[in-house]
């Protein structure tokens, strides 16, 4: 059973009953194994960020439909309260905090300024955030999970990484009897009049694996791009490092689990375990 909250738009946000929390961390620990098994370390990043820090990955420029940000409540006078589940703007001070709208963003800032080895590969989780003009159910939230596994360093390195977990993911939704399309994508990281952008067009840079339509994970190619805007370099190259990242959407796999096995979500737990093995 998924409890739903009131929020502005219906459906937008849930609370996990335990047989799907089963699941997810199910999911979640599958995944981290076959990251851990990759070589990566995990890092714990905050559930937000300064803007200033998202910032310099162009995220108010490329995706402002999606951000949520946050201030706090403007208390010089009577404590303010919401009207109609909502505060004033003149209720809030100048918003300076950020809500993610992808997990990776932690792997770069914690990076930044930093040389790292050109085999570099990590693991993180967190809370994403996205404004979607409509909300259906597990299938699209506004507050999601995100497990990504992101590799760092050499260019040849990030493609390694992307090869290993696509191949890991056809493999392991073949044993849970999905039906997996890999479908070329694009996220607007690069300036449009840019070589990055020409070379996105020529060779996508984002892949997504959809099942019934729905995308679960990704397998994305960043080339320096956060290297760049991190001041991450490789050592004994100097070089801005390349980045890539494999990220899985944990509440979508939940419903297209459930959609599989007709919502018995202790039989996907098993089958999940099972493939895991």
């Amino acid at each position: 059973m998924t409890a739903t909250l009131s929020t502005a738009q219906d459906g937008a946000l849930t609370i996990l009953g335990p047989d799907q929390t089963d699941l997810l961390r199910d999911l979640d620990r599958t995944i981290t194994g076959w990251a851990a098994g990759a070589g990566a370390r995990e890092i714990m990043p905050p559930p937000v960020y300064p803007l200033r820090d998202l910032e310099k990955f162009d995220v108010y420029a490329n995706f402002p439909h999606l951000q949520f940000v946050g201030g706090p409540l403007d208390v010089t006078g009577a404590p303010p309260a919401p009207v109609g589940g909502a505060f004033a703007s003149r209720d809030v001070d100048p918003p300076f905090l950020g809500l993610p709208h992808s997990s990776c963003y932690g792997a770069y800032l914690y990076f930044e300024q930093q040389s790292v080895a050109p085999d570099t590969t990590i693991t993180l989780i967190n809370r994403c955030f996205r404004n979607e003009q409509k909300y259906e159910g597990l299938r699209r939230l506004l507050s999601f999970q995100m497990r990504e596994i992101v590799a760092i360093g050499s260019f040849e390195h990030t493609q390694d990484v992307i090869a290993r977990f696509t191949d890991r993911i056809e493999r392991f939704a073949k044993e849970l009897g999905l039906e997996l399309q890999k479908e070329p994508a694009s996220d607007p990281f690069f300036e449009r009049d840019s070589g990055r952008a020409l070379l996105q067009r020529l060779s996508p840079v984002k892949y997504e694996f959809q099942a019934d339509g729905l995308a679960i994970a990704s397998v994305n190619t960043h080339r320096n791009f956060f290297g760049e805007r991190c001041a991450i370099t490789v050592d004994g190259t100097g070089e801005h490092a390349f980045t890539g990242c494999v990220a899985f959407g944990l509440e979508r796999w939940l419903a297209v689990l459930g959609d599989r096995f007709g919502g018995d979500l202790q039989e996907a737990r098993a089958a999940v375990n099972a493939a895991a093995a």
